[in-house]
């Protein structure tokens, strides 16, 4: 049995779609914090159930009889965030897992610019010292949050952030199909995979190019200093922490931490993966 925690988030979910088209419904399970939030899967033969990372008891049961499962990621930062991996790997090594993939992302380091990357070096350290068969998925950075940062620029034309570098953003349907390739065949990559990552590493001078090409309207790029655009981030609502884990993207970006494109995705996946411009006109244009 495959067990996916976050099976409700963007990636988690995507991976299981991925997986029934490879495995039979009852050699899935997922681990989430509502259960009714998964319904349709349960509906469709897949195990689900309640596994909360604040109650390492409900992860072990969620965990039972896995022979791999998949950690995502948790969308926090810091203590917290190594915290509640931490409560899923024990309870993984509890529940008498076979092996542990987890979704870490390229950069990661004790020494990075970024925070979130120095969350998955900690948690790397919780899965080596566990003795079990792991793998941790290098993950390209998510296209996704380029989105997030292009929302305002939609409206205005004027990309407005800090200095960047060069960046290979990755989309979610690719890296979930490469998840799922990976646990149909067990053992192909022991710890760190290389980067998975996109056909090409962009800053934010390229992207407004390929914004302009999309949609056939101008783009502008303003450089913006950190702290300016941390005290927008905060007028906007941002908590001080986020705001700063926004800031610490671009610190980490200008310092080439997210620059490496491979060749490994495209392998898993059978083709190219999804250029930047396809990603933005499906979300913008189509």
């Amino acid at each position: 049995m495959i067990i996916v925690t976050g099976a409700t988030g963007k990636l988690g979910r995507r991976t299981v779609e991925r997986l029934l088209d490879r495995f039979p419904a009852e050699r899935i399970g997922v681990s989430v914090r509502d259960p009714r939030s998964a319904r349709d899967l349960a509906d469709r033969g897949v195990r689900v159930r309640r596994g909360d990372f604040d109650d390492p008891a409900s992860l072990v049961h969620a965990f039972e009889g896995a022979e791999q499962l998949l950690l995502v990621s948790l969308d926090r930062t810091g203590e917290e965030c190594v915290t509640g991996h931490r409560a899923a790997i024990e309870a993984a090594v509890k529940a008498g897992v076979g092996r542990i993939l987890y979704t870490s992302q390229m950069g990661a380091a004790h020494d990075s610019r970024f925070q979130a990357c120095r969350d998955h070096a900690r948690t790397e350290d919780l899965l080596r010292a566990t003795g079990l068969p792991w793998t941790a998925l290098r993950n390209g950075f998510y296209a996704a949050s380029a989105l997030q940062f292009l929302e305002s620029a939609r409206r205005t034309g004027d990309i407005a952030l800090p200095a960047d570098g060069p960046v290979a953003w990755t989309g979610h349907d690719d890296l979930a199909e490469a998840t799922a390739a990976i646990l149909a065949d067990e053992g192909r990559f022991e710890g760190p995979t290389p980067p998975l990552t996109g056909p090409a590493a962009l800053d934010f001078d390229a992207v407004a190019e390929i914004a302009a090409q999309a949609t056939g309207r101008p783009f502008t790029r303003t450089v913006v200093s950190d702290g300016a655009f941390r005290e927008q981030a905060l007028a906007h609502g941002a908590p001080a922490p986020i705001a700063d884990l926004l800031v610490s993207i671009f610190a980490a970006a200008r310092g080439g931490e997210f620059t490496t494109v491979d060749s490994t995705l495209a392998e898993l996946i059978g083709r190219e993966p999804a250029t930047f411009r396809t990603l933005l006109e499906h979300a913008w244009v189509e």
